[in-house]
């Protein structure tokens, strides 16, 4: 993570927003950024815009790991000060609609963003409506995240939609990445919920199935959405937000790198805690396992 805020905050985007502003020594109120635990680019962007605002604004940043209901929650309450993923109009909608008045939403650092449901793009379907002819090749199921993401809240509009026989499977960011991994190891067709920006289209051929009824709605963008206060709390935060956007096809790249780190950290974790194990306790693995 460190080496990906590193390369973001030395990149033109960052360096050309971020140096617009001065940093000043004196003590400044931490400001606390909510984002959606799981979801890579909510944790990509949060966590560059952190680096910015600590090393070029001089304000210390808290980031909170929360689901997105939650996050929406504590803007509009001011128990956070700020978000940095609030996908509009459609997939935070109902948030949005509730808390409107409560919020003030300084404008988008990712445009053209988008959920809805992908597959490979070599398998034989292009469409929702093309689902209920494939169910054997796709064993009637669609991998999701968390219950309470947006994107889940449209599958479950989209099933009635389209009158899919399908189950919807409730896991986790992390979860559903797992299990597309597997599926393109084996070659094997698979159906789960998604969104762009993410790190899995860089990674693999992957494509969304249209929606012609629209359950899902069109392009979406990701805004910086702040407490009212904060304006006054730390102006500087706020023309920095107003100003922090993605260039196109940085995220991505971010993203991917950072998940392969992250894998390898994994990896070698693992290598290190069987090498810790006992020389006992690995004769009677081997012992079980050829007895």
């Amino acid at each position: 993570m460190k080496s990906m805020r590193r390369m973001l905050v030395l990149g033109a985007m960052s360096a050309a927003i971020a140096m617009s502003f001065g940093v000043n020594a004196a003590d400044k109120p931490t400001i606390k950024i909510g984002y959606v635990e799981g979801w890579d680019d909510s944790v990509a962007t949060s966590n560059v815009a952190a680096r910015i605002i600590e090393k070029k604004l001089g304000y210390p940043v808290q980031l909170v790991p929360v689901v997105a209901g939650v996050m929406w929650q504590g803007v509009a309450r001011g128990d956070l000060d700020a978000t940095l993923s609030a996908w509009l109009p459609v997939t935070h909608g109902n948030y949005y609609k509730n808390f409107q008045s409560k919020v003030v939403d300084l404008g988008p650092n990712f445009e053209n963003a988008k959920i809805g449901l992908i597959v490979p793009a070599n398998v034989d379907a292009s469409s929702l409506a093309d689902l209920n002819a494939k169910k054997a090749e796709f064993d009637s199921r669609i991998v999701g995240i968390d219950a309470g993401a947006g994107v889940m809240q449209k599958t479950g509009e989209a099933i009635k939609a389209y009158n899919l026989d399908y189950k919807l499977l409730p896991s986790s960011g992390s979860a559903m990445t797992t299990e597309l991994a597997r599926s393109q190891a084996s070659n094997k067709p698979i159906i789960v919920t998604g969104w762009k920006p993410h790190w899995m289209f860089a990674k693999y051929k992957l494509k969304f199935l249209d929606d012609p009824k629209k359950v899902f709605g069109e392009s979406e963008h990701v805004d910086n959405v702040i407490h009212p206060e904060l304006e006054k709390k730390a102006p500087p935060v706020v023309a920095f937000l107003k100003k922090f956007k993605w260039n196109p096809g940085e995220i991505d790249d971010v993203m991917l790198r950072d998940a392969e780190r992250c894998e390898a950290d994994r990896r070698r974790r693992r290598v290190d805690r069987r090498a810790r194990r006992p020389r006992g306790h690995l004769d009677q693995i081997r012992y079980a396992r050829y007895a």
